[in-house]
């Protein structure tokens, strides 16, 4: 007979916060955003307050954008706006054998789809604008397929002729179905009258299937309460 799994308790408490502002709802989501399926509460606090631990510089979550972004706060103060966010449903706790982890509710990943892709148009921007550091597209190529569509929207509804160049390096490095997504923004850009761009695409490349969460691998780090 197997043993049962001792699963770690979680109960959010969100300590007396009634209600965050927009900012600090975006902040935490994409703090997150680091950790979904392989980190809990406690890591996602210690990125936010922008600790010095061990578990948040091997894996290089110092590099987040929102790391100590609420260093301002006490490590308390974080985890009880995490636990109203978890309260609120905009994250939820799932379990990996006895571990809680931390993961998107509907409401919470709709609000980082968009933070995200934000920050990848602005990334985008900054290499038309010279940003050197950029010009590897890898950057970009290996983020959430889905993310990466709701970019392409966002340049598409500018009209702009000017992301072309970057839109045709970016196809030739694209998975198919983000290549077919990149044609028809190419396509919704070009000048009036010039529909040069082939109607297929070539051989399906990489595939599609690409997770959810951040390409980081954290699962069994410690600070997962």
């Amino acid at each position: 007979m197997s043993r049962k799994v001792r699963r770690v308790p979680v109960t959010p408490d969100s300590r007396g916060v009634e209600e965050l502002s927009e900012n600090e709802i975006r902040v935490i989501l994409r703090g997150a955003d680091d950790l979904v399926g392989s980190g809990g509460r406690g890591l996602l606090a210690k990125i936010l307050k922008g600790s010095k631990q061990k578990a948040v510089l091997e894996h290089e979550l110092d590099k987040s954008p929102v790391y100590g972004a609420l260093s301002a706060l006490s490590l308390e103060q974080i985890t009880a706006r995490i636990d109203w966010l978890i309260i609120n449903r905009y994250l939820e706790i799932e379990y990996d054998y006895r571990l809680p982890l931390l993961v998107y509710a509907p409401r919470g990943w709709e609000i980082e789809r968009e933070t995200y892709a934000d920050e990848l148009l602005e990334g985008i921007n900054r290499l038309l604008a010279g940003d050197k550091a950029l010009q590897d597209l890898s950057w970009l190529t290996e983020k959430n397929p889905e993310v990466l569509k709701f970019v392409l929207g966002k340049i598409a509804d500018t009209s702009d002729a000017k992301y072309l160049p970057i839109l045709k390096r970016w196809q030739n490095k694209a998975t198919r179905k983000i290549s077919n997504r990149i044609r028809e923004t190419r396509r919704a850009l070009q000048p009036r009258g010039d529909w040069s761009l082939p109607q297929t695409v070539g051989a399906a490349r990489d595939s599609e299937q690409v997770p959810r969460k951040s390409p980081c691998r954290c699962r069994g780090r410690s600070g997962t309460d």
